[in-house]
């Protein structure tokens, strides 16, 4: 009798068992399709950010951080970014879905005494701006690699209703010929991807060819000086932003003929540029 009982136990438990267990199941569908994002309306205009990189980025305090001040100096407000980078990264070192995790990147800010404000946004980024290894996208053993993860990351941006955009990088100050090359691989890369791309490469090269005295890159021949740094965000301001940046008061502590040329090169540069190549899925 005993026996009898304890089995019916069982039955009883192992059916209450198996059906909590598909109500937890539903649970979880049912939630995961109520967090799915909501269809994001076209983006028309970048206020916000994120960069994808290495050193290149990170130098003299952070491009980023000079693109913010001069779109401050402009007039510009409600502007944010977030940089992402890895020291001596290549485009498929990074995680990008990773950062449009919900609650993450962007989540909160500090501001005024220490004081924390927790962010709520549309979409975590209007655009994001990608930059592969110095050499990597002329480099044979790696060129198939940027191919690809551009390819990989537009997409994953875009499913997130952000706007991919490639940033060319320059050549070393050894070896300009690189500048044409990794240009060549850029521009493709924006045109498979539809991808709008910052010609900052073509903006050291045309420095260089008009005021060689003004050094763009430290003695490692690769990464830059503070007027290099502050040439590419002239350049991000000018390609990205459609900002002209020719007498902005932002002079990063530059000197101001220094300043009006790198600005007048940037803006020049980037006309050029996009008129012939055009500005992918940006207007």
């Amino acid at each position: 009798m005993e026996r009898q009982m304890f089995n019916t136990f069982a039955k009883i438990l192992t059916a209450l068992l198996v059906t909590t267990t598909f109500a937890g199941c539903a649970n979880l569908t049912q939630t995961d399709t109520s967090n799915q994002s909501k269809s994001l309306a076209k983006v028309t205009e970048v206020k916000s950010m994120l960069w994808v990189g290495h050193s290149f980025f990170y130098y003299n305090n952070s491009m980023h951080g000079h693109v913010g001040q001069l779109l401050n100096a402009a007039g510009q407000i409600g502007h944010r970014s977030s940089s992402a980078t890895i020291s001596g990264a290549g485009i498929n070192w990074h995680d990008v879905e990773a950062h449009f995790k919900p609650n993450a990147v962007g989540s909160y800010s500090f501001v005024g005494d220490n004081e924390v404000r927790f962010n709520t946004f549309e979409r975590a980024f209007d655009a994001t701006l990608l930059m592969d290894c110095s050499q990597c996208p002329i480099h044979p053993k790696l060129q198939s690699v940027f191919y690809e993860y551009v390819k990989k990351h537009s997409s994953t941006v875009r499913k997130h209703g952000s706007e991919p955009i490639l940033f060319m990088t320059w050549a070393y100050a050894d070896k300009p010929e690189m500048t044409e090359s990794l240009a060549a691989e850029y521009i493709k890369a924006g045109k498979l991807n539809n991808a709008l791309v910052v010609p900052a490469g073509y903006a050291f090269a045309n420095s260089v060819s008009k005021r060689p005295d003004i050094s763009l890159i430290v003695a490692d021949k690769r990464h830059p000086t503070l007027a290099g740094t502050y040439l590419a965000a002239s350049t991000v301001l000018a390609s990205v932003y459609k900002i002209n940046p020719i007498g902005n008061k932002y002079t990063a502590g530059l000197s101001a003929d220094v300043v009006k040329h790198l600005q007048t090169v940037a803006w020049e540069t980037s006309q050029q540029f996009h008129a012939k190549e055009g500005r992918g899925s940006l207007p």
